[in-house]
């Protein structure tokens, strides 16, 4: 029972990244499973942590080359994988620098703007889904408010699950056409299936029609999206140390909780799911429980990959009206943006100064101007970085470069949990 407290915990937000970005359903909720099991691996079965869908790399699907054609999901899904190959660096760093010297190059000052700008970026898309039913989409926006704000106990920590509950539930009593379509989808959907296809898989580009410079286009584009995911996994893991009362920073330590996440990325985007990353939602769960025994989750892992082999489930999720996913990415984006400003201000970071506010001015320009990316070409191969990877890469430069960087990590434990 405490394992599917967890697996409701995580499922709202771990599907909603497929049903957004038209990856597996199935295999998001398989590679959660495994992903987790793997971290929990990797780390000594010690921390209590649950592996989801990250939100931060919605921006890596729907990019375009300079010639302006889509890059497939498939070649997305690569760049993915390279980037939870950086996590291993990073773990590399911490293992022989230690987390002081490390987390002086990924300050507040250059972390929150760019998880502001993430937000900000995908906000049109929250807008435009909302715009095919906005009377559906202001219900999920309702129903995840009152949840988040008035719940109580589990259902203030599943506020997106219920908001997507709901919002379907009432789409399907005021469109008929909704009721047709779910009927239809789930009756032909099998009972059993396996939640892997070849044809969805990073792997299967190199075939026939293998595009060399829409890869490298993909991976140094998408890579540098990592540098954010990290500093979130770092919180993560403060947070889950806060609420448990053990230091994991120290035991088992960093390096081996960025290898499990990094490990769990590059497998699941190999294999066609998400990147996946440490999920608040369900150290929520533990300060509700008080029950911290890693087991746990890892009994609500092996119910996702369960679930994964019900093509049913995947059915009910994919007819999902595109109102909704509009309704509860317009909370999330925002929400997305909001914590990077709550990242700046519990980090009291000095804006008076002008170092810093040269950084969050150059990254937010960088983030919000460069809508349609920068493009350069190296031994003839066209590359695109998007607006964010140049903002990421532009605002870390900066902080290097310009004299007064004063951050340390350890000095504020609440403002390095909330990073």
């Amino acid at each position: 029972l405490l394992g599917l407290q967890h697996l409701f915990a995580m499922f709202g937000a771990t599907i909603l990244v497929p049903a957004i970005t038209g990856l597996s359903i199935s295999a998001t909720l398989l590679f959660a499973g495994l992903g987790t099991l793997l971290f929990h691996l990797i780390t000594g079965r010690k921390v209590p942590a649950f592996l989801g869908s990250s939100f931060a790399f919605l921006g890596a699907y729907g990019l375009v080359t300079a010639s302006g054609a889509e890059i497939p999901l498939t070649y997305s899904s690569f760049g993915v994988a390279c980037a939870g190959l950086l996590y291993l660096v990073l773990a590399l760093l911490f293992k022989v620098f230690g987390a002081q010297k490390v987390m002086r190059y990924f300050p507040p000052i250059v972390t929150g703007p760019v998880i502001i700008a993430i937000g900000l970026t995908l906000s049109q898309s929250a807008i435009d889904n909302c715009g095919n039913n906005w009377l559906v989409a202001l219900v999920a926006i309702l129903v995840v408010i009152i949840f988040n704000i008035w719940g109580k106990g589990m259902l203030k920590i599943i506020p997106i699950l219920l908001g997507v509950v709901a919002s379907y539930v009432f789409s399907m009593i005021v469109d008929a056409p909704t009721r047709a379509t779910l009927v239809e989808h789930v009756s032909q959907a099998a009972w059993i299936g396996l939640p892997v296809k070849w044809e969805n898989t990073a792997l299967s580009i190199f075939g026939n029609n293998f595009d060399g410079g829409m890869l490298v286009t993909a991976i140094i584009t998408i890579m540098p999206i990592a540098l954010a995911t990290m500093v979130e996994h770092i919180g993560d893991i403060c947070a889950i140390s806060s609420t448990v009362e053990k230091n994991f920073v120290s035991d088992p330590g960093l390096h081996r909780t960025l290898t499990g996440d990094g490990l769990a990325t590059a497998i699941a985007a190999l294999f066609g799911a998400p990147a996946n990353t440490t999920y608040g939602e369900n150290t929520g769960v533990l300060e509700l429980s008080h029950v911290y025994d890693p087991l746990v989750i890892r009994i609500a892992a092996c119910f996702a990959i369960i679930i994964s082999f019900i093509p049913k489930v995947s059915a009910i999720i994919s007819t999902m009206p595109s109102a909704i996913i509009g309704g509860v990415s317009f909370m999330l984006y925002g929400m997305i943006s909001a914590i990077g400003v709550r990242n700046v201000v519990e980090n009291k970071v000095d804006l008076t100064k002008s170092r810093n506010l040269i950084i969050a001015g150059v990254i937010f320009v960088c983030g919000l101007g460069f809508s349609g990316g920068l493009t350069f070409t190296i031994a003839g191969t066209s590359i695109t970085l998007t607006a964010l990877a140049i903002a990421a890469i532009a605002g870390i430069l900066l902080n290097i470069i310009l004299p007064g960087n004063d951050y340390e990590f350890g000095v504020n434990p609440a403002g390095d949990e909330n990073r």
